[in-house]
């Protein structure tokens, strides 16, 4: 073996005749730290492929995450600490030192970084492919279209018509640097999708109306501009080699691809879903054929002439997007690329940047201007056609900004001119300088701009206390599952639906987003559909809803049924939405706990428990949380018996109050035994003299006087000493009630809770729901956790 790793090769040319060549050997596995005894290589553990690609990967996530945690606290988005983590790493500060240059970085194991974050970015724009939904546009609203059209028509436009004059007749930029100027003011009129829906995501405002607007119209403005990009691109092609036929080449075989890809894929992924049992994933045997055509797309794409990432976005586009393939796809593929491959990509692009390189400071204020003349332009073609289609001023703002941004689809196409030379050090390093400020200004302004904690709070009543005798009562369910369904159905069968005063469901189905970047809304009274083919459960809530206002005997019930389909995470924001525009008085959710016929707990959701805490923080009305427990049986009573004892639990405060009001709507029908148990301090002195207590007096008065003159109204009050007695007497009542109310929210100073602060797992439920909802319990006793709407100036 000869120095350096080379190892001479000895092969014959001709009869008589031998050439000395040199191959390099490529050390790839390490025989590890203490070697075999006779490796030359045993002590110079990193010389080797495979271990030092281990350890760049490990310094990578680790230095990318910690830099990340550091600055969430700034609102500061991910793609900066990944970039900046590169920078750290690169020649501006870690790889200008020896010890990195021999040991982490070597220059010979840059390729198989490079070749990595590559591998990366192709399945991070195919799967943002995957998740896109095409038809979407077709069902799109005028709104959106015209943002989405002017926002891509205007910007390139404008930089057709003067980019090539503006850069050859100044004459400070170089002939040589015309390409790449050229180059920044096409990339910069790019609309990235995945880099739009990852920042609402990032900012929790998906689901809210300028995230549903802004994805809409990301989508129109990510797919016009990438057809001009191809064009131009094919148009380039040619004029460059003086040779129209190139173009014209280049066109056929893109338009032969695309057809392809949409001819042959998309009856394919459908025989795959049709071959799939509904419910369950694909086939592994699926995924691996798909991921190894991914690769295929690119190779085909590149050798067609086009950017290698435009097969794999394509590929994804034409495979159907959620479940069951697009889910199984995104589920086996998403926590890999999107958590390590992807940011590894742009991570990588950072350790391109040398910022003690930079000299010519001319070309960096050309630059500059390039970028800033490019982002204002995109901005105003964004917020002047949002202006027109009448969106506010702070939401059409932060539209721009949420449109304007960019992240790791620039950085890709930036990484490409650099490796081709087209830009030099100094350009590309402003150029990354320019997106981490564009990143970071759209995720500060935006989350300051737009407050979606506040959309929903108003001034008006919206509750059971405040809604009269004659008026009509607006409630909302939620439902995950048909349990949830058969629970709520109990509570709304004893609401009470009378001529005077009807009843107005509004049934809401949350069914999960897998394997699509768009949430849906989907209101069925206007015959709307969705492309999801596993929507079978829903329309067996729907069926269960439907039959309960067919057995209305006085025909004052109606139902409506909507359906979402979103991340778990941000379903309440569609629940507070639906509700604020249906002017609902009462939200009823479903608990995150299950219990079978046993009284075992079998089920525990945490990802409902917290879309429960969302909405009662951010709910436009009354909230009330169905702890379910009618499956139980009891004696010899069927599972489906109607609620018939039930019981207030009051205390004081507005939750009480609500709930009081709630048992005595309940308590019109004759059907119904109510009992009010008031808990009363053994010491008069504590009990409230604010304006609390008098507005507590006036509605328990009002229930006394009802007791009086109804059978099924019981008032009784309990004397207590302190929380234990008060636990003591609530447990007494669970083997006598069906049905429980109970107010959330009470004042942590009363008697009658002194101690029971120290035993509380579920802060949602409040204390005294806390204590009824304790897996514990065996009893079939369901409760209602009643928490009153929160209004301005409460």
């Amino acid at each position: 073996m000869g120095e350096n790793g080379f190892t001479p090769l000895r092969y014959v040319q001709v009869p008589g005749q031998t050439n000395d060549h040199c191959a390099a050997q490529i050390l790839l596995h390490s025989p590890g730290l203490w070697g075999d005894g006779s490796d030359m290589y045993q002590y110079r553990f990193f010389t080797y492929a495979l271990p030092r690609l281990l350890l760049q990967i490990s310094v990578v996530f680790l230095l990318t995450h910690t830099l990340y945690l550091l600055l969430k606290r700034f609102r500061l988005p991910r793609i900066v600490s990944e970039l900046l983590a590169g920078i750290i790493l690169g020649p501006t500060v870690l790889g200008k030192f020896k010890f990195t240059q021999t040991y982490v970085f070597r220059l010979e194991g840059e390729v198989y970084v490079d070749l990595l974050s590559k591998i990366g970015y192709i399945f991070f724009i195919f799967l943002s492919g995957v998740k896109m939904d095409p038809g979407m546009i077709t069902r799109t609203g005028s709104k959106a279209w015209t943002i989405g059209a002017v926002a891509v028509l205007v910007p390139y436009t404008a930089f057709l018509s003067f980019s090539e004059n503006i850069i050859q007749s100044y004459p400070q930029i170089h002939r040589y640097r015309w390409a790449a100027f050229s180059s920044i003011l096409r990339i910069q009129s790019i609309y990235a999708f995945p880099v739009i829906a990852f920042l609402l995501v990032d900012l929790k405002i998906m689901n809210t109306e300028l995230g549903r607007l802004a994805l809409a119209t990301g989508l129109i403005a990510d797919l016009l501009s990438n057809l001009i990009s191809a064009l131009i691109a094919n148009i380039k092609m040619g004029t460059m080699a003086a040779m129209p036929i190139l173009s014209v080449h280049s066109f056929v075989l893109t338009l032969g691809l695309v057809s392809l890809f949409v001819l042959t894929i998309r009856p394919l992924s459908s025989l795959i879903i049709r071959r799939t049992p509904e419910g369950k994933p694909v086939d592994g045997v699926y995924v691996i054929v798909i991921s190894f055509m991914v690769f295929c797309s690119s190779i085909l794409t590149d050798n067609a002439g086009m950017n290698f990432q435009y097969g794999p976005f394509i590929l994804g586009l034409a495979i159907p997007d959620g479940p069951p393939l697009g889910s199984t796809l995104v589920e086996k593929l998403e926590t890999i690329v999107s958590g390590l491959l992807a940011p590894l990509m742009v991570t990588y692009c950072g350790t391109k940047v040398n910022l003690l390189d930079v000299y010519d400071l001319q070309i960096i204020f050309q630059v500059w201007i390039a970028i800033l003349s490019c982002y204002v332009i995109k901005y105003l073609s964004i917020f002047s056609p949002a202006m027109i289609c009448k969106v506010p001023v702070k939401d059409a703002a932060a539209l721009a900004f949420v449109l304007s941004t960019q992240g790791v689809v620039q950085m890709s196409f930036y990484l490409n001119n650099i490796i081709n030379q087209t830009y030099d050090v100094e350009t590309f390093s402003t150029l990354t300088l320019g997106v981490m400020i564009t990143a970071a200004v759209a995720h500060v302004l935006v989350a300051s701009l737009y407050d979606y904690t506040r959309t929903y709070t108003g001034y008006q009543k919206r509750d059971i206390q405040h809604v009269t005798g004659n008026s009509e009562l607006r409630m909302m369910v939620c439902s995950h599952r048909l349990d949830d369904v058969a629970a709520a159905k109990k509570v709304l069968e004893i609401s009470g639906s009378y001529r005077e005063s009807p009843l107005s469901i509004y049934a809401l189905f949350l069914v999960e987003l897998v394997g699509r970047a768009t949430p849906l809304l989907i209101d069925h009274q206007l015959g709307q559909k969705s492309s999801l083919s596993n929507l079978s459960r829903t329309q067996k809530m729907a069926d269960a809803l439907r039959l309960f206002e067919q057995q209305d005997a006085s025909r004052t019930t109606s139902v409506q049924f909507f359906t979402t389909i979103s991340l778990q995470k941000f379903m309440h924001h569609d629940i507070c939405s639906l509700a604020f525009d249906k002017l609902a008085s009462m939200i009823v959710l479903p608990f995150h706990r299950k219990w079978n016929y046993q009284g075992k707990l079998v089920q525990e959701n945490n990802g409902v428990r917290a879309m429960n805490s969302s909405v009662l923080d951010m709910a436009p009305c009354s909230v009330g949380i169905v702890i379910d427990r009618h499956k139980m049986k009891r004696g010899s009573e069927a599972v489906g018996a109607p609620f018939e004892h039930v019981a207030v639990i009051f205390l004081g405060g507005a939750d009480d109050r609500e709930a009081l009001s709630y048992g005595r709507r309940m308590s019109r029908s004759p059907a119904v035994c109510l009992t009010v148990v008031r808990f009363v301090p053994l010491d008069p002195d504590a009990v409230d003299s604010q304006w609390d207590a008098v507005l507590d007096a006036e509605l328990l008065k009002e229930a006394r006087q009802v007791g009086q003159h109804q059978d099924n109204v019981v008032y009784r009050e309990e004397r207590v000493r302190d929380g234990a007695e008060t636990a003591m007497t609530i447990h007494d009542m669970e083997e006598v009630f069906d049905l429980i109310l109970v107010g959330r929210r009470h004042k942590e100073d009363l008697p009658q809770l002194l101690g029971l602060s120290e035993w509380n797992d579920i802060p949602e439920l409040g204390l005294i729901g806390d204590m009824l909802a304790a897996p514990e319990i065996t009893s079939p006793v369901s409760v209602l956790v009643v928490q009153q709407q929160y209004t301005k100036g409460k």
